[in-house]
């Protein structure tokens, strides 16, 4: 006997069915996500860091600078004896917590040019220390004041200007 013959039957082609595609992230999308914002955050800290330092850096000096020009204003006020340096500390309260101190000095600068005048040109200078970060920084100030001296003798330690 012969075998059956074979027919060839058409089926419709179809296409397996497609699930719809669900909305929402693979988990790789998410752990790249996840590490594109851990180092903008990260840059963010730093920054922010930074300007905190910043910031607490320019307070301090600008307080050092106000007690600076306080002092100057003190010393010129009051008569200092030529060239015997002046020091001392200000006041933690003054300063907000920071350890800072001074030291000043006036040195002759200039007499009259008139040798019957006892005018003279005093230069003063004023140096302020401060403790910042375990290091010790300093600012320094100069001016001059003109006075009127007492004792004759003391002219001669002026340059004639």
């Amino acid at each position: 006997m012969k075998p059956p013959a074979r027919t060839i039957r058409s089926f419709p082609l179809r296409a397996a069915p497609v699930r719809a595609r669900e909305s929402g992230f693979t988990l790789l999308e998410a752990l790249v996500a996840t590490l594109i914002m851990a180092i903008a955050v990260v840059g963010l800290l730093s920054a922010i860091s930074t300007s905190l330092a910043n910031a607490a850096r320019l307070s301090e000096h600008d307080q050092i600078s106000l007690l600076s020009e306080r002092k100057m204003e003190d010393l010129l006020a009051a008569p200092m004896p030529l060239g015997q340096p002046l020091t001392g500390q200000f006041a933690p309260a003054e300063t907000g917590g920071l350890e800072a101190g001074w030291s000043a000095v006036v040195y002759p600068f200039e007499g009259n040019m008139a040798a019957v005048s006892d005018s003279v040109l005093d230069r003063l200078v004023l140096e302020v220390w401060w403790m910042s970060g375990g290091k010790r920084r300093t600012l320094q100030l100069e001016t001059y004041r003109a006075r009127r001296v007492q004792d004759p003798a003391e002219l001669g330690r002026y340059p004639r200007g």
